[in-house]
């Protein structure tokens, strides 16, 4: 079987796609999937991105991770430990404060 290339792209990037097609002409999929990004803040998907490159820039985070991160926006350490919890990593608490403070300047 071949293998098809994936790209991981955030929410932000999946409403602006959604954003501009006609819903009238979309299927289902697309018009829930549409509703369900909608309940997401507003953000530009070039700085989630942005902020996704830079995330997975350290030693603790894949750009999965990241992106994972960046679509839920969590505000506080105890809300980003359930991410790392269940990655099973155990991540510093100086390291899980970048993580938030690129997070919330991505969202600023």
């Amino acid at each position: 079987m071949k293998k098809i290339n994936t790209t991981i792209i955030s929410l932000a990037q999946v409403r602006d796609i959604l954003s501009k097609l006609d819903l009238e002409d979309a299927d289902q999929i697309q018009k829930r999937t549409f509703d369900y990004v909608k309940n997401f803040p507003e953000c530009d998907y070039e700085t989630i991105d942005k902020a996704a490159k830079e995330l997975a820039s350290s030693d603790y985070v894949t750009l999965e991770q990241a992106y994972e991160i960046l679509n839920v926006n969590p505000q506080t350490i105890p809300e980003l430990r359930v991410f790392t919890s269940a990655w099973k990593k155990l991540i510093p608490t100086e390291e899980l404060d970048k993580i938030l403070s690129i997070t919330q300047n991505a969202y600023a």
